[in-house]
């Protein structure tokens, strides 16, 4: 299994690929990632084509409990962070 790409190598290939120079495209990804945090953070969805969607679930509170102890505590309710993998990304993995 390879390395995970860095910001650095995935903005110098979406600067390649755009024809653009690298500055353009951190603007660029710092923008999308920018808005999709946003959207996400008040509840929202976002659909990245080709790519997933990313969205925001509330988890009630609910009993969990310690592994080193054994006791059972109470969380609180919480936000989470949910990405559903689009199809066609899955058909290119999986091709």
């Amino acid at each position: 299994m390879s390395k995970p790409m860095t910001k650095t190598q995935l903005v110098a290939a979406l600067a390649e690929t755009m024809g653009m120079d690298k500055k353009t495209a951190t603007t660029a990804l710092d923008a999308i990632a920018d808005v999709v945090s946003k959207e996400v953070a008040a509840g929202g969805a976002v659909t990245l084509p080709g790519i997933g969607k990313v969205s925001c679930r509330e988890r009630p509170e609910r009993q969990v409990r310690n592994p080193a102890t054994g006791e059972t505590m109470t969380k609180a309710a919480d936000k989470q962070v949910k990405v559903t993998i689009a199809k066609a990304l899955k058909d290119v993995v999986n091709a």
